[in-house]
């Protein structure tokens, strides 16, 4: 059953990744009045995770094999030059810069790039700093992000849709030392996330995660989790969405046991990446807030998704959601493209990657 999950799972992605896709039509797009969205780039072939450089350049992942370095160089709102500084790795999903360097995340490692601003002409070869990760490719793609601490976070996914994995590094995030040392466990019973970030008035880590399938259209509920210290479970696969008894795990264990989800979304919207606006461009009511990219339903009998979701928040705790942007789903179900990461620039205007498209988009605030 697990090898058919597997099957139907990179089916989907397969026939999504080679389907004739529309051309990108952002006036279907629907944003907040003042807001508009622009093409940075449409250059960026299954553009997946991002990361800022210091002098403004914008680094793209994907679950393919290249890594792309974007930049605007004469400061109009749109890329002007796309380079591929990196290809040939195992899914390099995952994109960090630290003091210079960029860290890529791979299925089963993290290699680094030194100094690679300097170098963006001539890449220097991956260096690897940490080899640890389980070659598995179910979920085995890795959001990579630098913590307030200077460490390196890291998730890994179940290998399987529900299950008890026989390796405690399984449906994890993890965090090391820049250098590859001092590799930990940070939380446990996280079945898939693919975005993390912590928010700037109290330090503390937020992070989505994905719900089990096969439950029906409407559950499990996506989760929100905050994690303020290491060592904390949520869960999977026991339990789903905090209250939730898995069909077969549940009977182990006591859902009551584990962390529960600060806040919930749909079934199966799939938030992936997310951002706290840490900008002055947008309104007041949007400063502060998390910006979160919900990718979309791949077997729900209606789709839904496919947008950027906003999370308000109060006393640095998640109150209330409302759609930000979207249109990418259209009312016929037809998909122009499915958001995946949030970045947010020096100006304080907000990227949105898109693998579908192969593009990144850019939102504005004018009024």
């Amino acid at each position: 059953m697990k090898n058919f999950y597997l099957l139907v799972l990179l089916s989907s992605f397969a026939i999504s990744a080679c389907a004739d896709k529309a051309p990108v039509q952002l006036d279907q797009i629907k944003l907040p009045p003042g807001f508009h969205i622009t093409v940075f780039t449409d250059q960026t072939p299954d553009a997946r995770s991002l990361a800022l450089g210091d002098d403004g350049t914008v680094y793209v992942g994907t679950q393919e094999d290249k890594v792309y370095a974007v930049r605007d160089t004469n400061h109009d709102g749109k890329a002007d030059s796309v380079q591929t500084i990196a290809s040939k790795l195992n899914s390099p999903n995952g994109v960090a810069i630290l003091h210079g360097d960029l860290f890529i995340a791979e299925i089963n490692r993290i290699v680094r790039l030194k100094d690679i601003s300097a170098h963006l002409d001539s890449p220097p070869k991956p260096e690897v700093v940490f080899d640890g990760y389980p070659e598995d490719t179910h979920h085995g793609w890795k959001y990579l992000r630098v913590g307030p601490d200077g460490k390196l976070y890291a998730a890994v996914g179940a290998p399987c849709n529900s299950c008890i994995s026989d390796k405690e590094i399984y449906a994890s995030l993890t965090r090391l030392d820049p250098d590859g040392t001092n590799f930990e466990i940070f939380a446990r019973g996280i079945r898939n996330t693919v975005g993390f970030d912590w928010n700037p008035q109290t330090g503390e880590l937020f992070f989505t995660d994905n719900g089990r399938d096969m439950l029906g259209d409407d559950v499990p509920p996506e989760e929100l989790n905050s994690a303020p210290k290491a060592g904390m479970h949520f869960g999977y696969p026991y339990c789903h969405a905090g209250d939730i008894a898995d069909p077969e795990f549940g009977k182990l264990k006591d859902c009551s046991t584990f962390t529960p989800p600060t806040w919930k979304f749909p079934a199966h919207v799939t938030p992936l990446g997310l951002r706290f606006y840490r900008g002055k461009q947008f309104p007041p009511g949007y400063q502060g807030q998390l910006f979160v990219a919900q990718h979309g339903s791949w077997n729900r009998s209606k789709p839904q998704g496919y947008r950027v979701a906003l999370v308000k928040f109060k006393d640095g705790k998640p109150v209330a959601d409302e759609v930000f942007a979207d249109g990418w789903l259209q009312a016929n179900g037809d998909v122009l493209g499915r958001p995946v990461d949030v970045l947010e620039l020096a100006d304080g205007s907000l990227l949105v990657s898109d693998d579908l498209q192969g593009a990144i988009y850019r939102i504005t605030y004018r009024p």
